[in-house]
């Protein structure tokens, strides 16, 4: 009521918005009661039409009621008729008994004809199935012909037994061996039925999708027959007694429920299964093949869109059905595929592939709603955690096995190790290692997946990794043991201490050449990460050659310790020397033979540096020095060095290494008067190393304590007033160790 007070109100305020509109109420009162009184008009009509359509309406019902009414006693009239016969025809109940007994005569007479005729259409129908089941895929010229004539002796042998229950179990038992022939005959053609719908494609492939039809119009017509025989039954079912009886003379219960059409679904849908299983069966040992020949799903779909379609009527919905299975079969092979832990180059292959699916299912046009489920649950990306695990695993593996390989055999070392092209020692490991891998790398580049590549080449870093320390905790392994028992190890520590040099340089270069490789491939985003990771890896290559190149340079000092014991001792004097040179002569001719020459020079500097250091750390370790024949020999010792070490550097270059011999020399030879000037020679290169040179001092016997204390403490004044401090660059001398017991008893020279 609001509400049209409000709209009454409203409208009014419409038409009176100023003063001067009060003048016009007359006006708009007139012209609002003429609208009424059309609009009461229009009403008055349209109530009259209505209540006219009503009084018409009632008049036709009353009329149809009567009608029906009488239409009601006419049937009631007829059903009483029908009911009992004798209410008309008085002789009735006679002719239905002769009815019935005429109708006993046709029926046995026609089952006795029957079966006089069977052998004989069963002779012809055999002969007709065998001719069509030569050729599987067609053209089943009979089919329908074998199909209609077996419906028709089936029928027969139904109604038969049927009629035959009230008989004796003799005469049951003797129609059943009667009509056994029938019965293998029916099982023979539906074994060749159903081989036929299993089948299809290939049928269609063949040129022969007339054979099609004819298995659709036996479906079809097989259909009709059940759909009948169970309408009857329900009849006879729900009916009352009096309504069965009319149906007796067609003995629905005597025929079989066929289900043709579902079993011919679940026929296609077996057949296609057995066609992936098979080809799984094939190239199950293949993973990647398999997955390369799955094209024939896609040439099989437009098939059978072009040829088998067709053939089928619209309410099959024939497409769906095949697109369905094969999807669903597809999904469920994929799956176990996943399952039998394939090569790692597979998962990636299948990444590609369902991608692809997608694309090539639209193409020929299957929208991807109609691909239920999705393919791997729609969880393909998943494929890419799965094959970075495995690459893990396998990266493990391989790796675990090589070395455990490689170790071994650098732990027997049952013979040499094996020789490249240029003669120089190496193992099969590294080589193995990379091509792994560069398999897995490749691999991770046909994904076209930045993350996938970058996670590979981390892993791939942890794994040389790995091997890397495994060679650094072996080799020292394999010193300690031929240092400590040299007898109860194998010879050729050597020769597999320089093979495994030499295969870091090859893994470093290879390492190196992967990184190129690859440089190009990535975007920055990952670019930095497999650029840092493959450094790792290259420095690491680097840190194990270095090791082996300072285990080689350990054998031969560790061959030299009874040598380099008697440096500056009383045997020294009658020269020692050329022993120490020859033992490592005949260490650098196999080193020079088998190592790469790139190690080599490493090797020959720290071998440089480890002579200068033992023969400066036996100097400071002698008592004292008989001079002058101490510094003859010292001259002597330095020449004969010299000497074979321009066999593997220039003059020039070895000067530098053996000045600071020659310093230590000048402070050795000097007058008492002149051994500071020697020493801050000395002084400017290495720093003032004031323990080493006091030691050094001290070694010379042409100066008693009061004189080497006077010469150290003009030395140390000297330090203090210049501010003289040890070099940026560390020198030699911060590798030479005093003796602690000596030590300790130095002076700090403040």
């Amino acid at each position: 009521m609001s509400v049209l007070v409000a709209s009454a109100a409203q409208a009014v305020g419409e038409h009176l918005q100023s003063p001067d509109d009060l003048l016009k109420i007359s006006a708009f009162r007139k012209k609002l009661e003429k609208e009424k009184a059309s609009i009461d008009v229009k009403l008055r009509n349209g109530v009259k039409d209505q209540l006219d359509a009503t009084r018409e309406g009632l008049r036709k019902l009353m009329h149809t009621r009567d009608n029906v009414q009488v239409l009601k006693d006419e049937m009631q009239s007829v059903d009483r008729s029908c009911s009992d016969p004798d209410y008309r025809v008085s002789t009735f109940a006679a002719i239905t008994r002769v009815s019935v007994v005429h109708r006993h005569f046709a029926r046995t007479e026609e089952m006795v004809r029957n079966l006089q005729e069977m052998y004989q259409k069963l002779d012809m129908l055999e002969d007709m199935l065998d001719a069509d089941r030569g050729d599987i895929l067609g053209p089943a010229q009979n089919i329908l012909a074998i199909h209609h004539m077996l419906n028709q002796l089936e029928a027969f042998r139904n109604e038969t037994m049927h009629q035959a229950k009230s008989a004796s179990a003799d005469a049951r038992n003797t129609l059943t061996r009667y009509f056994e022939r029938l019965t293998t005959l029916l099982q023979a053609f539906d074994e060749y039925y159903w081989a036929l719908t299993k089948n299809i494609v290939l049928i269609a492939r063949n040129g022969n999708a007339g054979v099609i039809v004819k298995i659709v119009k036996i479906a079809e017509l097989e259909g009709k027959e059940d759909e009948k025989a169970i309408a009857i039954r329900l009849v006879k079912k729900m009916a009352a007694q009096d309504a069965a009886a009319k149906f007796k003379s067609m003995q629905a219960n005597a025929r079989q429920i066929k289900h043709y059409r579902s079993k011919f679904v679940k026929s296609t849908t077996d057949s296609i299964k057995d066609k992936f299983a098979e080809t799984w069966e094939q190239d199950k040992d293949n993973a990647a093949g398999f997955i390369d020949g799955l094209g024939w799903i896609f040439d099989d779909l437009m098939h059978i869109e072009t040829y088998v379609v067709p053939c089928f009527p619209a309410d099959w919905d024939i497409h769906k059905l095949f697109v369905k299975q094969y999807h669903k079969n597809l999904d469920a092979i994929l799956k176990q595929l996943i399952a039998s832990n394939p090569e790692a180059s597979a998962l990636l292959i299948l990444h590609e592939w369902v991608k692809d699916y997608k694309k090539n299912m639209a193409e020929i046009g299957i929208e991807e709603d109609k691909l239920e489920p999705p393919l791997l649950d729609g969880k393909e990306q998943s494929l890419i955690d799965d094959y970075v695990s495995l690459i893990i695993k396998k990266l493990d593996e391989w790796t675990n096995n090589l070395m455990r390989d490689e170790i071994k055999e650098f732990q027997t070392r049952e013979q040499s190790p094996e020789q490249d092209a240029d003669g120089l020692y190496g193992m099969q490991g590294a080589i193995i290692l990379f091509q792994m891998v560069n398999q897995q790398v490749d691999a991770s580049i046909e994904s076209g997946q930045g993350a996938v590549l970058a996670r590979v080449v981390s892993e791939s870093a942890r794994a040389m990794k790995g091997v890397q320390d495994q060679w650094i905790r072996t080799i020292e392994a394999e010193y300690k043991k031929h240092v400590e028992k040299p007898d109860e190890q194998p010879g050729g520590l050597v020769d597999y201490v320089v093979a495994v040099a030499n295969d870091q340089v090859k893994s470093a270069d290879f390492t190196e050449a992967l990184e190129a490789r690859l440089e190009p491939l990535v975007s920055s985003k990952y670019k930095g990460q497999i650029t840092e990771k493959l450094n790792e890896a290259t420095d690491g290559y680097l840190d194990v050659a270095k090791k082996c190149s300072q285990t080689l340079i350990d054998l031969i000092f560790s061959d030299l310790k009874p040598a380099t014991k008697l440096l500056f001792q009383t045997q020294w004097y009658d020269g020692i020397m050329d022993q120490i040179v020859e033992t490592v002569k005949d260490y650098m001719s196999d080193y020079q033979s088998f190592l790469n020459p790139l190690i080599l020079d490493i090797l020959v500097e720290d071998l440089l540096d480890n002579f200068l250091i033992t023969y400066l750390n036996a100097l400071v370790r002698a008592s004292k020095l008989k001079i002058p024949q101490a510094l003859d020999r010292i001259r002597d010792d330095v020449g004969d060095a010299f000497t074979f070490f321009t066999n593997f550097k220039n003059g020039a270059e070895l000067e530098g290494y053996f000045e600071v011999i020659e310093l230590v020399l000048g402070m050795l030879t000097a007058s008492k008067g002149m051994v500071f000037l020697e020493f801050w020679r000395f002084a400017k290169r290495h720093g003032p190393n004031l323990p080493f040179v006091e030691a050094v001092i001290r070694l010379r016997d042409d100066l008693d304590r009061s004189g080497v204390n006077e010469v150290m403490e003009s030395i140390k004044r000297k330090v203090r007033e210049e501010g003289l401090t040890d070099p940026e660059e560390p020198t030699i001398m911060k590798k030479i160790t005093l003796p602690s017991a000596f030590s300790r008893f130095l002076p700090t020279g403040k």
